[in-house]
């Protein structure tokens, strides 16, 4: 039988803090998403010049849509307000918890491994937190391929008596919420990280009808460095 590994309880409570965090955001993605979709429903396109969305420039010019001049109808102008105010409160909520992450980050059981994380372009307090906390004991990794099986960023296989061994989609196995924070510290690092930006361009260029796959690579080598310094941290900690 294989072995499994259980968190233990200061584990499974700090996930709690970082997995409300988490949750937090999806929904204030979710709420962004119905703004944009009832934006476009009611045909309204964002002036050009206004910049990218979710500015503070682009934030004002929505609360214009809900006031009474707008080209919206009555029902949209209602709606746009509504989740506005929703997606205000999210924000606030998100506020609250990043204060309410900070003293975990800080104490003893993570402190070392936090500042080691955090030098790293791209990577912040939440997604160092959430790297910790998913993956636990990180000794109980091997090495780099185990890492990257745990977190679901390696190819299925595909093989019979009749066929040889094709690879297919990624497993997506272990923790979605660490596959997505592990995803949107990839892309600052592409933008910020020169060595992650040249990974980058070389496997877009091997492969343009495939780009997927050259961020999916750019995360996992992201994923096995957050290892190694993890590791690292845990060794020097217990020497």
């Amino acid at each position: 039988m294989p072995a499994v590994w259980v968190p233990d309880l200061q584990t499974r409570d700090d996930r709690e803090a970082v997995r409300a965090r988490l949750d937090v955001g999806k929904k204030a993605s979710t709420v962004k998403a119905q703004i944009q979709m009832l934006l476009k429903r009611g045909g309204i396109e964002k002036p050009e010049g206004l910049g990218n969305n979710w500015t503070q420039d682009y934030r004002q010019w929505l609360a214009g849509l809900g006031g009474e001049e707008s080209p919206l109808g009555y029902g949209a102008r209602t709606a746009v307000n509504s989740l506005r105010r929703q997606l205000e409160a999210l924000e606030e909520e998100m506020r609250r918890l990043d204060r309410a992450l900070e003293p975990v980050g800080a104490s003893p059981r993570y402190a070392a491994q936090v500042e080691a994380l955090t030098d790293l372009k791209g990577v912040r307090l939440l997604t160092a937190l959430v790297f910790l906390t998913e993956l636990g004991d990180v000794r109980r990794f091997e090495n780099r391929r185990q890492v990257g099986a745990y977190v679901g960023l390696v190819p299925s296989s595909h093989e019979s008596g009749e066929q040889a061994d094709r690879k297919g989609h990624i497993t997506r196995q272990g923790s979605g919420r660490l596959r997505k924070v592990l995803c949107q510290a990839t892309w600052a690092r592409i933008r910020h990280d020169a060595g992650t930006r040249l990974l980058h361009q070389r496997l877009v260029r091997k492969n343009p009808k495939k780009k997927k796959i050259a961020v999916v690579a750019c995360m996992r080598q992201l994923a096995i460095l957050m290892w190694h310094k993890t590791v690292s941290c845990v060794a020097r900690v217990a020497g």
